[in-house]
């Protein structure tokens, strides 16, 4: 009972707050109106022009009520954004189909895939009892890699091979190459002879390949065929496969000859054969070709899906679209980690054993690093003994040589990415970042030669800070552009490794300079 009337105390009190809210708004409101009537009817007196009539004049009530009713909508909506997930679990505690499957039509199967990630295994387990195969499968389909393997390892081995039934073969792939053995060879061996080949050839591509991200389910035609021939196979076999847009066209030993474009194919006549409007410019992948480079072609011929073929021209499977977007957002998130010094693997519930041993390696690589600068400094002990004020101004030359090389290094990695970057022809690029770092470090230098001579008294001091400025700012120039282009020549990842080495290089070099050049001025210092 005494719960009972604190919540409505709590239920009254903010009725109140809302009422003044509501007050205030208005009372603010009214005030603008009237102000900016005097301004009107003083405009209106000056030019001999009439004021508005009564009818004419902006309802305030309406108005905020108008405004009133936005915030609430938006609010509101926030609510339902924020209680959905607390729906969902309710409605599974409950165990009523029905009310699952009227939740479940009423949304997108990717934001039900959102919802169903926030779920514990215990709520997964009683909702995979209360959806059919279909719904099961579409969830699979749009769930990411974490919330598959979590659904998979929750069902028996009968049901997940009805749910993969439904499923397309690159998604059967992604789940069963992230099974453990076991299990995957058990669930391949109770697969139809012609679904297991298949899956089984697929499964031998790296997953970050064309052939590991193609799929089978693609519609291939002889070059002989009607365009009637051709509408009828659609017809039979298009509900099956993931692309109808672009047929793809093939000659009697089923090499790939070219596309039809669904459009041509139905505005052709009937008797028309497909070799008479098919393009034969077909830009096509091997399965071996990285699903970067897949993303890369995509983009820059604007394709709906790409054919992979062997190295006979054969078509294997094809590459759509919505397999390209993931892999940019996958490949998008694995640098990002990587400029980080982290690896893609990682994530916020991640095991604290395995972030220790994905961590520690790159965290003692930068130790050897730090070491190399340490011994530069203390190569310049003497020096910095004699005038203690070094000490306190070094790190502002390294830490912006190092903020400079990072610029740098985050460019030229997103460009190697891109593709868009040849060192033999885009050389000018280097002498730019040069520039930039005689600009910037000049302005950088200039900045902080006047504060640190001003704090400490000493022209000199600025003097060197300004000069070695622009040198390590040119040295972050270099090696930022030079260490990713380096890296990329020899396969290594740029995002994964450059910036243990570009900071090591303006940091030893930044002191070096620095350093280097008190050291010269040393009886100036002192």
């Amino acid at each position: 009972m005494a719960e009972n009337q604190s919540s409505n105390s709590d239920a009254v009190n903010a009725l109140e707050e809302n009422k003044k809210v509501e007050r205030r708004e208005r009372e603010k409101l009214e005030r603008e109106y009237v102000e900016r009537e005097q301004i009107e009817n003083t405009e209106n007196e000056e030019n001999g022009r009439n004021e508005l009539p009564e009818e004419s004049r902006p309802n305030l009530n309406e108005l905020f009520e108008s405004v009133s009713n936005t915030d609430s909508g938006e609010k509101e909506e926030e609510k339902e954004e924020e209680e959905d997930s607390d729906e969902l679990e309710h409605l599974i505690d409950e165990g009523n189909q029905q009310d699952i499957d009227d939740y479940y039509e009423d949304m997108q199967p990717a934001d039900f895939a959102e919802e169903v990630d926030d779920l514990d295994d215990e709520d997964i387990k009683k909702l995979q009892d209360l959806l059919d195969i279909d719904q099961l499968a579409e969830l699979m389909e749009e769930a990411d890699d974490d919330l598959r393997q979590r659904i998979a390892r929750l069902l028996k081995d009968e049901v997940l091979l009805k749910i993969f039934e439904k499923m397309s073969k690159d998604d059967i792939v992604d789940i069963l190459g992230d099974m453990e053995t076991g299990r995957r060879k058990r669930i391949l061996n109770q697969m139809k002879s012609g679904d297991r080949r298949i899956i089984h050839t697929l499964l031998q591509y790296p997953d970050d390949s064309a052939g590991g991200i193609m799929t089978t389910e693609y519609i291939a035609l002889r070059e002989d065929r009607t365009c009637a021939e051709a509408l009828d196979i659609i017809r039979d076999i298009g509900p099956k496969t993931e692309v109808i847009e672009e047929i793809f066209i093939t000659d009697e030993h089923r090499k790939l000859v070219g596309y039809v474009d669904l459009r041509d194919l139905l505005s052709a006549p009937r008797n028309t054969k497909l070799r008479e409007i098919m393009d034969d410019q077909v830009v096509s992948v091997e399965p071996e070709t990285d699903q970067e480079e897949v993303a890369q072609i995509v983009s820059k011929y604007d394709l709906q899906a790409v054919p992979v073929v062997s190295k006979k021209a054969m078509i294997l499977g094809i590459i759509t679209v919505d397999d390209i977007i993931d892999v940019l957002q996958e490949e998008h998130d694995e640098d990002i980690a990587h400029l980080g010094g982290v690896s893609a693997e990682e994530g916020m519930d991640t095991k604290w054993i395995d972030s220790v041993r994905l961590r520690l390696p790159w965290l003692v690589i930068n130790l050897l690093t730090a070491f190399l600068a340490s011994f530069t400094v203390k190569i310049f002990e003497g020096t910095i003994a004699k005038a203690v004020a070094l000490s306190a101004t070094m790190t502002i030359v390294s830490g912006m040589g190092g903020n400079a090389g990072t610029q740098t290094m985050s460019i030229l990695v997103r460009e190697l990415a891109s593709g868009s970057l040849n060192f033999k022809e885009d050389w000018r690029a280097l002498m730019k970042e040069i520039l930039l770092g005689v600009v910037d470090g000049a302005a950088i230098g200039l900045i902080t030669g006047v504060v640190v001579a001003i704090f400490y008294g000493n022209v000199y001091l600025g003097l060197i800070i300004f000069l070695a400025m622009i040198g390590n700012l040119v040295v972050a120039g270099i090696f930022g552009f030079a260490v990713p282009v380096v890296l990329d020549h020899f396969k290594i990842d740029p995002a994964l490794a450059s910036s243990i080495f570009v900071t090591t290089a303006t940091d030893v070099l930044g002191f070096f300079i620095f350093l280097g050049l008190a050291s010269l001025f040393l009886a100036k210092l002192i």
